[in-house]
């Protein structure tokens, strides 16, 4: 059995409480926070029969690493999840919708793109081990819950899982400012893996090669690029816009 493991943050821990609370192994809340956020958190949290635990906010901000708890942390066991992106895969009815990160290493961006996936009704999210951040409790924090719902698989060779990928029919679509057709002529109602690199960097070479297509986000301002969260929720949801 893996450790326990730390959310911190009323989105975080209340999708937890909502979804899995036989997983939550105690939440542990400032009691000098009174206001109304506060008692409904601890109600439903009490409604789901969960061990609750007075802490000050110096030992909030050291369990969760972070000042930004909000008075709230739990400790929770890890949810049972596909085993892998095949399994995953194998029981989707529905044509895949997958975003690929690709560089991606700030936990701020990799919460922000978990919780667009989330909306947007992203079947899973996909990175490389060795160019992205894991899920920890900075990620989970701004990912408001999506942490908890949308797959996360790291993958040792990222171009080799784009192939297998393609092997399953899935359509691979890099974005690239250069690239000459744009978002909106892309064909995304077919199996679709949205393939996006960190801002600034961009995908690397390679991953850029294994694409079957690049596409362009139109740009009208002065700025030459969006974050990537950004770009991810206007890809993912021109998807899901043309799926509906």
């Amino acid at each position: 059995m893996s450790a326990p493991r730390v959310l911190f943050g009323f989105h975080a821990v209340g999708v937890r409480l909502k979804t899995a609370p036989q997983s939550v192994i105690e939440v542990l809340f400032d009691p000098t926070r009174r206001d109304a956020r506060m008692r409904q958190f601890l109600e439903k949290a009490r409604s789901a029969g969960v061990r609750l635990i007075e802490a000050d906010n110096l030992r909030l901000a050291k369990l969760s690493g972070s000042h930004g708890h909000q008075g709230v942390a739990a400790r929770v066991a890890e949810i049972e999840v596909a085993h892998s992106l095949d399994d995953l895969l194998d029981s989707i009815a529905e044509p895949p919708l997958l975003l690929v990160l690709d560089g991606v290493t700030d936990p701020h961006n990799l919460g922000a793109c978990l919780r667009v996936a989330d909306g947007a009704g992203a079947h899973a999210v996909i990175a490389p081990k060795d160019h992205a951040v894991g899920v920890n409790a900075t990620v989970a924090k701004v990912a408001s819950g999506a942490a908890e719902t949308v797959p996360y698989f790291m993958v040792t060779n990222l171009a080799r899982t784009l192939g297998e990928l393609q092997e399953r029919n899935i359509w691979c679509i890099g974005t690239a400012g250069d690239a000459p057709a744009t978002l909106y002529q892309a064909d995304l109602r077919r199996p679709v893996a949205l393939v996006l690199g960190a801002e600034g960097t961009g995908m690397r070479q390679l991953t850029r090669k294994t694409c079957d297509e690049l596409v362009s986000i139109p740009m009208q301002g002065a700025v030459e690029s969006l974050n990537v969260s950004v770009a991810s929720g206007v890809c993912l949801y021109e998807a899901r816009r043309q799926r509906l």
